[in-house]
């Protein structure tokens, strides 16, 4: 059967934006609730899909990796910023939220939400078996028997996975250089969460040089936090934040030099 790839998404409402980013094998739907939720309440948002995500075949996502999927969040920001958009906020799950920590480094923003953001993995396969789930998906819908989605799927888990060891590394690199994040940031966790490290929303919070910053544990959720039964609860108290920031005032961005010693936590 033929499969309908999930697309970027932008919605213009207001003027200040927020660029939404989504998940490891997932798609914009992880956030486009998210979007609608904000578009209501008058703000813009786009959500960039990544290279090698949505609907492809495992075999064309193995081959892609983090610099791919960075490339893909930078240009989903300069869209936002061709559009007009002068302030921008970014939010972002698994992932997405390790990607939104990065770009708070890197470029101006206004304030940052990482949701459910690894610095590590509860298990050493965590990642693996996030591929090999998505390939098995991935092959029912196009409505094969078992035993060849088996064998395909083991036949992709014995390649070399640029993405998985990719973003292990990515994880480790954005780790040790929060010390450089000094927007306002709303850090946000389910407490239910089976994929990452637990100390990570505690490592986020703790390293971060923002004077306003906040972590909020959501006690009914996991992983994929802006799909589960919290959802709304999340997305009003994302607007709450959003709300209380500086949209007005421009303040030049000076990112941290690499002489700045970080705070060593964990």
């Amino acid at each position: 059967m033929e499969l309908r790839a999930p697309e970027p998404f932008t919605f213009e409402k207001g003027e200040r934006a927020v660029l939404l980013l989504h998940g490891f094998t997932g798609n914009t739907a992880d956030v486009r609730m998210l979007g609608r939720f904000l578009e209501e309440k008058g703000y813009s948002s786009h959500a960039p899909l990544y290279k090698g995500h949505g609907n492809v075949p495992p075999e064309e996502f193995i081959k892609t990796g983090p610099n791919d999927w960075w490339s893909s969040v930078q240009e989903g920001y300069q869209l936002l910023k061709t559009k007009g958009y002068e302030k921008i906020a970014v939010a972002g799950i698994s992932l997405g939220g390790v990607f939104s920590l990065k770009l708070a480094m890197e470029v101006p923003v206004v304030g940052v939400v990482p949701m459910c953001a690894p610095m590590g993995f509860k298990e050493k396969d965590t990642l693996e078996k996030m591929v090999r789930n998505y390939a098995a998906q991935y092959k029912q819908l196009e409505g094969k028997a078992e035993p060849e989605i088996t064998r395909e799927v083991n036949h992709l888990q014995s390649k070399e996975m640029n993405a998985v060891h990719g973003l292990m590394e990515l994880a480790g690199e954005v780790a040790d250089q929060l010390h450089k994040i000094k927007v306002p940031a709303y850090i946000i966790q389910g407490r239910h969460d089976e994929i990452i490290d637990m100390k990570s929303p505690e490592m986020i919070y703790e390293r971060i040089q923002s004077e306003k910053k906040e972590l909020n544990w959501y006690e009914q959720s996991g992983h994929v936090i802006t799909l589960d039964q919290e959802r709304n609860l999340v997305e009003q108290d994302i607007f709450q934040f959003l709300e209380q920031l500086d949209w007005e005032n421009d303040e030049p961005f000076i990112p941290l030099q690499e002489t700045d010693s970080p705070q060593i936590w964990w």
